[in-house]
This record gives C-alpha cells, sequence and structure tokens, in this order.
C-alpha cells in the first residue's frame, strides 16, 4: 500500500529531524581533528558536491540560467552569510564550549529572527511574543552559567557571544533569502559555490587548507552532507508534501532534546539539569513565539 502524501511528508521531516539532533555531536567530534576553517572548508566542499548531484538527478542546472548579474551578485553576498560567517562563528562557539551548550544557544536564532524582523521587516511585536523571547533568553541565561543564574557568572563568556552571535548571522541570512525568487536548492547551491574562496583564503591565511587527518575529513564529510546538504532537500519536501505545515514545523522543536541523547553517547558529556531546564525554556519560548506569529 503507497503511502499518502502526508505519510511522506512525516517520513522526510522525521529523517531531517533525526539528522539534525546528530551534527551538535558531529561538529564536537569533528574539531578535535581539524580547526573551525579546517572543518568549515571541507564540509563546504562536500556540501557542493551532494548539493550538485541533486541538481543534477532533478534536472535542475539548466535554472542557473536565470540568474542575472545581479541576481549572481545576491547569491555571492548570501554566501558570504551562510556558510562562510555563520559557520565560522557557530563551529568557533562549539570550539570553545560544550556541545550541550553551544547547541541550545544557537537554537534561539528563530528568537533572534523575530527581533530582527522588527526594524528589517518591519513587523509588528506583539506582548505574547515580547513574552516568548523573555522566556527564550531566559532560558540562555540558566545554560550559559549552569543553573545559577542570579550570579551572572558565564561559564564561557566568548563560546557563549559566539553561539548567540552565530543566530544573528543565520536569521540574517533568511531574512534577506526572503526575497530570492529562485529555486532555493539551486539558490543554496550558489550560495555555497561563491563562499568556497572566501573560506579558501582564510583557511589559507589563519589556518592549514590540508590538515592530514582521515577522521576529520570524515566528520566534515558528514557535516557537509548531512548538516549543509541533504537535509534541507528533505525538508522542502516535506513542506511540499504535508497538507500542514504547522504539523510539521512542530516536529523540529523534538530536535535538540534527542541531540542531547547524542552528545551523551556519542561526545561522552554528563548532561547538566540546568542543560535540560535552560532548553525546556527555549523551546517554550520558541513555541509560544510561532504560535503568536500563527495567530489571525
Amino acid at each position: 500500500m503507497p503511502l499518502t502524501r502526508q505519510q511522506q511528508a512525516y517520513l522526510y521531516a522525521g529523517a531531517t529531524v533525526l539528522l539534525w539532533s546528530t551534527v551538535a555531536s558531529a561538529f564536537k567530534l569533528s574539531l578535535r581533528h581539524f580547526d573551525p576553517l579546517q572543518l568549515l572548508l571541507w564540509a563546504d566542499v562536500t556540501s557542493i558536491a551532494c548539493l550538485a548531484l541533486v541538481l543534477g538527478l532533478q534536472k535542475k542546472f539548466g535554472l542557473l540560467a536565470e540568474y542575472s548579474s545581479r541576481d549572481l551578485l545576491r547569491a555571492a553576498g548570501l554566501g558570504i552569510l551562510n556558510p562562510f560567517l555563520y559557520y565560522v562563528v557557530l563551529f568557533a562557539a562549539y570550539d570553545l564550549l560544550p556541545a550541550q551548550e553551544a547547541q541550545p544557544l544557537n537554537y534561539t536564532w528563530a528568537i533572534t529572527l523575530s527581533l530582527l524582523s522588527i526594524p528589517l521587516l518591519r513587523q509588528p511585536i506583539g506582548a505574547r511574543e515580547i513574552v516568548a523571547i523573555f522566556i527564550s533568553y531566559a532560558g540562555v541565561v540558566v545554560i550559559s552559567t549552569r543553573g545559577a543564574p542570579l550570579a551572572l557568572a558565564f561559564s564561557n563568556g566568548p563560546g557563549v557571544a559566539l553561539a548567540l552571535g552565530s543566530t544573528v548571522i543565520w536569521a540574517l541570512y533568511w531574512i534577506y533569502n526572503t526575497r530570492d525568487e529562485h529555486d532555493p536548492v539551486v539558490g543554496l547551491f550558489l550560495n555555497f559555490v561563491f563562499a568556497l574562496p572566501f573560506i579558501f583564503i582564510a583557511c589559507a591565511v589563519f589556518s592549514a587548507p590540508w590538515p592530514a587527518s582521515a577522521y576529520g575529513f570524515a566528520g566534515a564529510a558528514y557535516v557537509g552532507v548531512f548538516e549543509m546538504g541533504i537535509t534541507f532537500i528533505f525538508w522542502l519536501k516535506a513542506m511540499r508534501l504535508t497538507y500542514s505545515t504547522a504539523r510539521i514545523s512542530t516536529l523540529i522543536f523534538f530536535s535538540p532534546f534527542l541531540s542531547l541523547v547524542f552528545i551523551s553517547a556519542l561526545v561522552g558529556e554528563v548532561i547538566r539539569v540546568s542543560t535540560i531546564a535552560g532548553l525546556i525554556l527555549i523551546v517554550a519560548g520558541n513555541l509560544l513565539q510561532q504560535t503568536a506569529a500563527h495567530r489571525p
């Protein structure tokens, strides 16, 4: 018996959530062998190859002809935001923080997006959204102070700043991406292609582009395929198949909790109660913000 469209949507969304839940562990394990720039360089190369294969199978390379010089310049600018700046900052945060702290802090990007949409997209903000922002950032304080929010003694100030800074870059990328009417997979492919020279130059200047670590290359390949590449395709597929975007979107909230399971099992971190408590606050804020955004 063939699967219905909604069942297929759940299948693609479930696969996306499962894969996204593993990437925090993959970041931390890979950074034991590569520095942040090396990891980004080879993850980007892998992602470009993965996206090129997808575009070839879908016969979408012809869509590149629709891009004007202005469109290509825009794609290059977006590529500087993501993957270049975003992952440089994110990987640096993971290099400084335990995965169980960096992952939930990065998860506040939806709240950051809501905040930046006020001045950049001129979107109004309501009382429920203000409460959602307060709840989420209360979770940030609980995690980053390891359960001592009143002391305001951050476990690693630079790492926390980088993790929160990555959410600003990610939110800016998606805000400016809303104006792109081209195929999203083609757009993502171009972003990664245009970012590659910048990543290579940064790696050549501040690191070494040719690290000798098979484990590092394996980790970068995993990140390139499952964080930057195919999961994006799966998520788009789920969104196009479902009859209820809200039902699919709520599945994302399982990801950070499942991620803690992988971090404990694969990275070996002992998950603190403060991490779980802070993550619950962040997810609660995200859920409240989402319901506020969807109200009439």
